[in-house]
């Protein structure tokens, strides 16, 4: 009976997997899926699928059709790990694998879900836990010969049946890892393995280029079985087999090839070891002197050496290796950013022997329309060797392109004159002068001989044709020429601090005694040399006394600031000028 219906089952996986097989189309596309193994469980008891590709990132998740999405663990680029749960439904489903960019990809009929069996109980077993079947692994090998990355070989792995009850539809899967299975898809079935029997098992595998370095290489095989209560069961086994590093030669390029050989290059071939521009810093509109130091690398001399700026190729034919007609196309180069100038961007280098260096040079301009940045400058060298082939070989270097502040700075109105030893005002300001706003840090006037106050601002964001003043303070030392210097500081496209610099020069005077005006200050004719004020007499305060009894103004006299008060001229007989007769007699 069991017999019959291991027959039964291995008939319909055969028809099952013959549909997968003829109906799965291998993605061509960068990413794609080739196989998910298992590709038939039974939907009782969870399951790990092991799903095989192309350009697979980390991060990406597997989902099955109609079910949802699968705990999914990235292994490598072309192999992911997704756990099925128990309970999906039976039925044929397509399983799609989405990277992290939201690329995706599906493999229809991927994964089938047999349907149960009306001969198949409930899980729940009725054998005794000491009755099951186990299955172990009794031995393995991959033959004689050494395991050698690129090498194929046979793994024969034998399988014994520890338990106490029959094992039936077993099915080992091996996924890609250090061995890439062949011929069989991962995949081997065994109808029945009886308690105690042993059942040997070959996979034809290919050892993998990732065991360049390692010393072991590691085998997993996932085992899934059933008893004869239709109880599933799983075994993982991880089995390890020694490397025998390469010899060196064996391959040369990174497509596994194990029988390709290296072959030394008999041609020339040219590398710029160095380059370099005279100007330090180029910014738009700059015209600049490129110099490179060429060297002929190859094994071969190299004939009618030719160097186009920007890219170019030889005559047709050089693809092939044949000599054509047409000499050397440079209509195409890519000139967007910088052109030559005065010449073409073609030169003719002559013939340069195997190992030969030589210097060169071109004169370029930085398009004004040029954006900073860094950008790539694409030069093809074109030759041919003694055979009479030809061939193209592209550099590529890099220029900085900068696009640095274009300020001004001077006196927003003319400065007052300095005398050495007293402060004066400096009328400070800087113009933005460019074609586009500028960010600029701190500004500062300085200069040797002289000291200084409110002399460091900070400048900010200045617009086209936008200016900023400062009003510094400066007490020169000594008279002469004196020269300032202003110094602004900024951040270039590159985030590197740099600093602008530029002089102004003012003229310091000798100190002057300014000499008082005559009548001022103490000087003669003065007030300070006018005598004192003299005290009136008796005689003045008798005749101020009569003409206040007549009525008239008996003030004081007043005195203008610096004229002397009037005296009164007294007679001989002691009686005042001016004053009225006495009465004769």
């Amino acid at each position: 009976m069991h017999k019959r219906q291991s027959a039964i089952y291995l008939a319909l996986i055969a028809i099952l997997l013959a549909a997968l097989l003829l109906q799965a189309t291998p993605a061509f596309a960068a990413l794609g899926i080739t196989n998910v193994q298992p590709s038939i469980v039974t939907g009782l008891t969870s399951v790990e699928l092991v799903v095989t590709g192309t350009d697979f990132l980390d991060g990406a998740v597997v989902i099955v059709e109609n079910f949802g999405a699968l705990t999914t663990s990235y292994v490598s680029a072309t192999v992911l790990t997704a756990s099925l749960p128990a309970g999906i439904d039976p039925g044929v489903y397509t399983v799609t694998v989405i990277n992290p960019d939201s690329s995706s990809v599906s493999l229809s009929n991927a994964l089938i879900v047999q349907l149960p069996t009306a001969t198949v109980p409930s899980p729940t077993s009725t054998l005794p836990a000491a009755s099951r079947p186990l299955i172990v692994v009794q031995s393995y090998t991959a033959g004689d010969a050494p395991i050698t990355p690129g090498q194929p070989y046979e793994l024969v792995i034998k399988l014994e049946n520890m338990g106490k009850a029959f094992a039936t539809n077993l099915t080992a899967v091996f996924p890609p890892g250090d061995f890439i299975p062949r011929d069989t898809g991962g995949v081997l079935a065994v109808t029945e393995i009886d308690p105690g029997e042993s059942q040997k098992l070959t996979q034809p595998v290919t050892a993998s280029y990732e065991l360049i370095g390692k010393s072991f290489a590691t085998i997993v095989m996932q085992v899934s079985y059933y008893d004869p209560a239709g109880i599933a069961y799983q075994e993982t086994f991880n089995l390890a087999l020694p490397v025998v590093p390469p010899k060196p030669g064996a391959f040369n390029t990174a497509t596994p090839t194990p029988t390709l050989t290296p072959v030394p290059p008999t041609r020339p071939q040219f590398v710029i070891v160095k380059y370099q521009s005279d100007v330090l810093v180029l910014q738009p509109g700059s015209r600049f002197t490129l110099s490179l130091d060429v060297q002929n690398k190859g094994t071969a001399d190299a004939l009618q050496v030719s160097m186009i700026l920007g890219g170019g190729s030889s005559a047709p034919g050089a693809q092939a290796g044949t000599p054509e007609s047409g000499g050397v196309s440079g209509a195409s180069s890519d000139l967007g950013n910088f052109a030559t100038v005065n010449s073409s961007n073609v030169q003719y280098l002559g013939n340069v022997a195997q190992g030969e260096e030589l210097q060169t040079s071109a004169e370029l301009i930085v398009n004004a329309t040029t954006n900073p940045g860094a950008y790539p400058l694409k030069i093809s060298f074109t030759y041919s060797d003694n055979k009479g082939s030809y061939y193209t070989d592209d550099q590529v270097i890099t220029l900085l392109v900068y696009s640095l502040p274009q300020v001004e700075v001077n006196f927003y109105r003319p400065p007052d004159p300095f005398f050495a030893g007293q402060t004066g005002v400096l009328p400070l300001q800087v113009v933005n002068v460019g074609r586009k706003p500028a960010v600029l840090g701190t500004m500062k006037v300085d200069a040797a001989g002289a000291q200084f106050s409110n002399n460091e601002t900070l400048v900010g964001a200045l617009d086209v044709g936008g200016y900023y003043t400062l009003d510094a303070m400066m007490t020169p030392d000594n008279a002469g020429s004196l020269e300032l210097i202003v110094t602004i500081g900024y951040t270039d496209d590159f985030s590197l601090r740099r600093v602008l610099t530029d002089t102004l020069t003012v003229e310091v005077m000798e100190a002057e005694f300014i000499e008082p005006v005559p009548g001022e200050g103490g000087m003669e004719g003065g007030p300070e040399s006018m005598p004192p004020a003299q005290p009136e007499t008796f005689w003045q305060k008798a005749w101020r006394f009569v003409l206040g009894l007549l009525g008239l103004d008996s003030g004081t006299p007043a005195t203008q600031p610096g004229e002397m008060p009037p005296v009164e001229e007294m007679p001989s007989d002691g009686v005042p000028a001016g004053a009225p007769a006495g009465p004769k007699g």
